[in-house]
């Protein structure tokens, strides 16, 4: 069967110890059958790895920051548009979603095809909102309160006892023991990443993770579950394996059908030692451990893509069980005058 020829832009590709999903995105999709896609890189540091990595990534481009607005985003992806004829548009970050979805009927206008939650999916979600979330769908969550000031959470503090867990509201989270270490967090997070800060009751267990592809119409395209077997100081998983587990799949099968969720999705999950499941936070697109679930048999980047070129796509039914993958840092070598050529001209 002869490739579809694609021309594929993805944002997401700083592959370091807190890494994006962009390249894991990218080996899907250079292993996929059926789609020969030509790789553009959306680039918001001269520092991300992706870029350099030409093996996997065709041409890269500075892009602002989402922090900048719609309308300098807007611009300079028409640039690019302009020289590479994008046919599907991949962001990986959080924080760029709600530009991108702000912007899904322009880009179609453009030519430019994408596959993201709606805004309701996206804000309903956020962290700040889970409470209600697992009320109006009826899924265990953690009691948690959004606040603005370390004074907010002295005044509420009899709702929770400690440790509790600080969280951003798109990265970063930390368990907190006492008052003292709740005002660090708050401070370094909100310094990072703005407010609300969220705390969250700490439920102990062991934490699963489910990766999963819906496709607008409450149907699950695939999912594969996953246990971390090592976890970074960052949170981040350094090590996971695929399970054989029922309930997680139930679970995600019940928030899609719902929800009618559209894109991929990462259900992050605390199995307590009563062996519930408690869904501590929803991230609405692919993870970074998105590859495994290709060596596992489901290759959801390459069924993203088709769902946004509105190819049908037939739901997987399966996954190898017991798949592993392990993580690891790699020195990549890059010449000075290619790293001046992306500061300067703003593409490589």
């Amino acid at each position: 069967m002869e490739k579809i020829k694609l021309t594929i832009a993805l944002s997401g590709l700083n592959n370091i110890d807190s890494p994006g999903p962009g390249i894991p995105v990218v080996r899907g999709l250079r292993d996929s059958k059926e789609i020969d896609a030509r790789i553009i890189g959306l680039v918001y540091d001269n520092l991300e790895p992706g870029p350099y990595m030409h093996d996997l990534v065709d041409k890269s481009y500075k892009v602002p920051y989402p922090s900048d607005g719609v309308e300098p985003f807007l611009e300079r992806i028409r640039y690019i548009h302009q020289v590479e004829k994008i046919d599907v548009l991949i962001p990986n970050f959080d924080s760029e979603l709600f530009t991108f979805m702000k912007s899904e009927k322009i880009l179609r206008e453009m030519g430019i095809r994408t596959f993201l939650p709606t805004l309701q999916q996206f804000e309903e979600r956020h962290k700040s909102n889970l409470p209600e979330y697992g009320k109006k769908y009826g899924v265990n969550v953690p009691f948690s309160a959004p606040i603005t000031s370390v004074e907010d959470f002295r005044k509420m503090q009899d709702k929770f006892e400690f440790p509790v867990v600080v969280k951003g509201k798109f990265y970063d989270a930390y368990i907190a023991y006492d008052m003292d270490q709740v005002a660090l967090y708050f401070n370094k997070i909100a310094a990072k990443w703005g407010l609300p800060i969220v705390i969250q009751e700490f439920v102990r267990g062991t934490e699963v993770n489910v990766i999963a592809l819906g496709d607008g119409k409450g149907n699950t395209i695939g999912a594969v579950p996953m246990r971390k077997t090592y976890i970074t100081d960052k949170g981040k998983a350094w090590g996971g394996i695929t399970l054989e587990d029922p309930t997680m799949m139930d679970l995600t099968y019940k928030i899609i059908s719902q929800t009618k969720w559209r894109g991929g999705m990462e259900l992050e999950l605390i199995r307590t030692t009563k062996n519930e499941l408690y869904m501590i936070e929803i991230n609405p697109r692919l993870p970074a451990w998105v590859y495994l679930a290709v060596a596992a048999g489901q290759n959801l980047p390459e069924a993203l893509v088709k769902l946004a070129m509105d190819i049908q796509v037939a739901p997987f039914t399966k996954y190898d069980i017991g798949k592993m993958f392990i993580r690891y840092s790699f020195d990549l070598i890059v010449e000075l005058n290619e790293f001046e050529k992306l500061s300067t001209k703003g593409e490589l």
